[in-house]
């Protein structure tokens, strides 16, 4: 019975998940007024809290590890909603783009994301780098599945059986719901990722591929950044990609854009800085799986700049800021303590 109780918690992800949902709904409270669709903000928010209580009751009728990493998964995918949440709030604010690209400009005399793609011609560069770009979401989802095996098999191994179900000690039992690895890594990934949101909120910037099509190429090229306000509160518009269209990756970057891209979130690259968490979470949790991603990062991370989703300092920047970001995140991971019901 000690077993049922401990699994039926609300589970430290979801714990995370339900501080940020009251976190920026303070932030909704204050800006209100402002907001251009707060009915939507709020429909969402009530979609999400249906989910996880529907969730949490799954859990405790049917209390076991498919049912728990269900509930953590379903967390990690709610981020694709979340994510264009803060363009919701940062269009209220002027966008800061022609800093960026003004300082862009003066540290290389150009505009790397410009003069990237027109380097690296060709379907072979677009197919590597656009690959490298859409497979973000599934390095996560290769990492905590893998963890997720393994922390399950060695489990397995060091259980007793009983009537076919394993049978955990008290201290497996309570890593499970706090401190197993199956818990924490997803559980920083989430905490990393809205570090970086809570950025873009009160960072409006917008990136190369908003930006360049709000001012034009030309200007871009010429650097001439003039400041466009709150131009990207009812403009959405964006480059077509400079990938080939007939290849693969670059048709399935440009629906995943179609479907959720927004104007927000370029400083610092969420894309480096998560995956250069997730780089070191692997290393340090499965240090052969490192190998296998290494390549899919390295491509990642130049994508951003090539597909003109970034500027090159917000890449830079999102390396630099990536262990920071991963250490705050184990210093609020860690006070994230599920006690007994």
């Amino acid at each position: 019975m000690v077993q049922r109780k401990r699994l039926a918690l609300i589970n430290k992800v979801e714990w995370i998940a339900i501080a940020w949902c009251l976190l920026t709904l303070v932030f909704m409270a204050l800006l209100w007024s402002r907001l251009v669709e707060p009915e939507a903000m709020l429909l969402m928010r009530g979609k999400w809290l249906l989910m996880t209580v529907l969730l949490i009751g799954l859990g405790r009728l049917w209390p076991c590890r498919l049912t728990l990493y269900a509930r953590i998964t379903a967390q990690l995918i709610w981020l694709s909603q979340w994510y264009p949440d803060t363009y919701e709030f940062n269009r209220i604010f002027p966008n800061l783009d022609h800093v960026f690209a003004g300082l862009e400009q003066t540290i290389f005399g150009c505009q790397p994301s410009i003069h990237f793609s027109q380097l690296c011609t060709g379907i072979v560069w677009s197919e590597l780098f656009n690959m490298g770009y859409w497979s973000y979401f599934p390095m996560i989802i290769v990492l905590v599945l893998t963890i997720f095996i393994k922390e399950l098999l060695g489990q397995e191994s060091k259980g007793s059986m009983v009537n076919g179900h394993v049978l955990l000690s008290e201290g497996e039992k309570w890593s499970m719901v706090n401190e197993g690895p199956s818990l924490t890594v997803p559980s920083l990934i989430l905490i990393s990722f809205f570090i970086y949101y809570l950025i873009f909120i009160f960072v409006p910037v917008a990136g190369p591929q908003f930006y360049f099509q709000a001012i034009g190429l030309d200007a871009a090229a010429s650097g001439q950044f003039p400041s466009i306000g709150t131009y990207f509160s009812s403009h959405t518009e964006m480059l077509p990609s400079p990938g080939d269209p007939d290849g693969l990756f670059c048709r399935l970057v440009a629906s995943a854009h179609e479907a959720g891209e927004r104007p927000t979130a370029a400083f610092p690259s969420s894309h480096v800085g998560i995956s250069t968490i997730v780089m070191i979470l692997a290393r340090l949790h499965v240090p052969r799986l490192t190998w296998f991603l290494l390549p899919f990062y390295v491509l990642l991370c130049c994508a951003t700049v090539y597909i003109q989703a970034h500027y090159l300092i917000d890449a830079i920047a999102g390396l630099i800021t990536a262990p920071l970001v991963l250490a705050l995140a184990g210093w609020i991971n860690s006070k994230f303590i599920i006690h007994n019901a």
